[in-house]
């Protein structure tokens, strides 16, 4: 069985339209100009738009990092143990995105891991054309191209391929494309059967900020991602087949280090949210300082198309989920 392309262009539009509680509209937008706790918020664990009944299950997902060859992965990346990670990980928001799973690869809790995404829109080999563009404009290590499914590229850190109209990312400690090239082969031929993603996974709380993502966005969300990071933190996603927007939080040693160059950005615009928070009017890219150690970041793709009122004005509808 093929990883089936998502078909949902008129039909999460459709379920989207209902998401948005009553009131969400109207909740309060200004959050206080004090400095805040920093403990994070309490959400409830990652479930889909309808909520299945019935007590909770610890079954372990089925993804591609479950039925992977825990010994292959141990040998090839000559790791001294590959754990799975039943919790699920947000998704790696970009241009594609991808629904990712993860293998821990050491007996810390903060130790490396290989992660093993899926792109949540379909793919084509212009899909695999431009995230190959826009890696090479990074200017990192100067990726290669790789023989997986139907072409890929790769570098000492991951591989990226076109299978069966998505496009599949294994990424993780350095090693070697030719290492990379083995773990891509693994997933491919793992790949056959696995269920599709659902393609509203949301929380209530992220609907504050829906109507203001549409205008950011231009349109309506097709695909939506809302999860929680391993501090607790709400992580909030809305894409569509052009762009991207979503929130997120980092744990920090010196937040006010961090977000030094936001401050002194000749881009910069204040808007007075946390302890201090910024919009970048070129980029539209959004941050908020809670604290010491807590940094809120709201990010459009592609950068320099979200108009800065409308990017503004969704950032105030986010911030008290963060600032409280």
């Amino acid at each position: 069985m093929r990883i089936r392309p998502v078909a949902l262009v008129v039909a999460g539009v459709l379920v989207l339209a209902g998401c948005g509680g009553p009131g969400a509209e109207d909740a309060p937008n200004v959050p206080p100009l004090v400095s805040v706790s920093t403990t994070p918020t309490e959400t409830p664990s990652e479930t889909p738009s309808q909520t299945p009944s019935g007590p909770p299950t610890s079954k372990v997902a089925d993804t591609l990092c479950v039925r992977m060859d825990q010994t292959l992965v141990q040998t090839t990346l000559a790791v001294p143990v590959v754990q799975i990670q039943p919790k699920g990980v947000p998704a790696e928001f970009g241009l594609p995105t991808y629904d990712v799973c993860q293998l821990g690869l050491s007996t810390s809790p903060s130790g490396p891991v290989l992660r093993v995404g899926i792109s949540v829109l379909p793919a084509t080999p212009a899909t695999l054309a431009a995230a190959r563009k826009a890696y090479d404009a990074t200017k990192a290590e100067p990726a290669k191209p790789v023989k997986l499914g139907q072409g890929g590229f790769g570098t000492s850190r991951f591989v990226v391929f076109l299978l069966d109209g998505k496009l599949v990312k294994v990424s993780g400690p350095p090693a070697t494309v030719a290492k990379y090239v083995v773990l891509g082969q693994e997933a491919l031929q793992q790949a056959p059967g696995l269920a599709e993603a659902a393609p509203l996974i949301t929380r209530q709380e992220c609907e504050r900020g829906s109507s203001k993502a549409d205008k950011v966005l231009g349109e309506p969300a097709m695909i939506r991602r809302d999860s929680e990071t391993d501090a607790g933190d709400l992580v909030c996603g809305w894409i569509t087949a052009t762009g991207v927007l979503y929130t997120s939080v980092r744990r920090v040693a010196d937040a006010e280090k961090v977000i030094a160059p936001a401050r002194k950005a000749a881009t910069s615009e204040s808007v007075p949210l946390g302890d201090e928070g910024y919009v970048d009017t070129a980029s539209g890219r959004a941050i908020i300082r809670v604290g010491t150690d807590k940094l809120i970041d709201l990010v459009p793709l592609p950068p320099g198309k979200a108009d800065k009122d409308d990017m503004i004005a969704f950032t105030l509808a986010m911030s008290p989920l963060y600032t409280r």
